[in-house]
């Protein structure tokens, strides 16, 4: 396991963005991310670039299904280049939900469709190199059509590290055999990390002659934290209520099931059915919010983190509104 690396969040496209970037470089950050979440993933890049020197930047993560392999091959290849090899093209899924009703994009076998995308970008990035032709077919995309005019050659950095995000095994699996990092979801536990993504990872891995010490875990934490008894209670409570919201949908069960909680998912599935949304907080246990945070004053933040995930993951984002207080120490 490598040294451990501290990211942080970084706001989407807009004033403040430059600023916080590079201020998580001037505290030592090693990388900055941008959700995609109620803007795009992409925009804020070229700002991040401009704003800082060394630091990593990345999608953590952009939606695979809403946009085209080839465009999102054609924004990672300008970014790769714009950026002087630092970007970091992450990919997720989203729900069914989302992709039919807010994207009106078709759901179908998403697990084996996302490695279509991973690797189709790869083959049209060996395009881009001049390395060999268009040519790929899968059951989801196709691709045959490059001509020199559409073809944006050769950059100085051509190596673009694609992170997937990860929450079935399936998916896990696929970012030890294809990727270069999962980005692991933040309804996770060290425990949890450690006994099945890590292994999960490593399975894949193995698949394709890699081992996971090929793959950067990047872990994203909920964060219970405040300077007074006052914002340590109000931080908890929200990362209560936050877990309360993914614990209810079944996709994340398997997290409560690997700790006995299994009983308590389903309580909460059943309560977001009937649209008793303020009743769920309460089934979270205060044994629970412990185990899925890190808790700790600003100043301790760090360290408290390092002990929960030093050995298991690679990367760690951390808050950066409270980077001065423990990048500093």
């Amino acid at each position: 396991m490598s040294t451990l690396r501290i990211d942080a969040n970084v706001p989407s496209l807009s004033p403040e963005t430059g600023d916080a970037a590079e201020r998580a470089e001037e505290l030592g950050f090693d990388g900055v991310w941008t959700a995609e979440t109620d803007h795009d993933a992409f925009l804020p890049h070229p700002v991040i670039a401009d704003r800082t020197e060394r630091i990593q930047q990345g999608t953590r993560i952009a939606l695979a299904f809403t946009r085209s392999p080839m465009a999102l091959a054609y924004t990672a290849w300008d970014l790769a280049q714009y950026s002087n090899g630092r970007f970091v093209l992450g990919l997720g899924t989203q729900v069914k939900g989302h992709n039919e009703r807010r994207f009106s994009v078709d759901w179908e076998s998403p697990g084996p469709r996302l490695r279509e995308v991973v690797e189709s970008v790869r083959h049209i990035f060996d395009v881009f190199r001049g390395e060999t032709e268009l040519d790929y077919e899968g059951d989801h995309y196709s691709f045959s059509l490059m001509t020199e005019t559409f073809d944006p050659g050769p950059i100085d950095h051509p190596d673009v590290p694609i992170y997937i995000a990860g929450v079935n095994e399936y998916n896990i699996r696929l970012a030890g055999e294809r990727c270069d990092g999962l980005a692991m979801h933040p309804f996770n536990t060290p425990a949890y990390a450690s006994d099945v993504i890590a292994p999960t990872v490593a399975e894949g891995a193995d698949r394709t002659d890699r081992s996971l010490e090929d793959v950067a875990l990047s872990a994203s934490p909920f964060v219970v934290t405040g300077e007074t008894e006052d914002e340590m209670d109000r931080s908890r409570e929200e990362v209560r209520r936050r877990i309360a919201f993914y614990g209810s949908t079944r996709t994340y069960h398997d997290v409560l099931e690997h700790h006995g909680w299994g009983s308590i998912g389903e309580e909460l599935h059943e309560l977001s059915r009937d649209q008793r949304w303020d009743e769920m907080a309460d089934r979270v246990t205060d044994e629970m919010v412990a185990t899925f945070a890190i808790e700790a004053p600003p100043e301790e933040l760090l360290d408290r983190a390092r002990d929960a995930y030093g050995g298991i993951a690679d990367r760690l984002v951390l808050p950066l509104d409270q980077g001065e207080a423990f990048m500093n120490e």
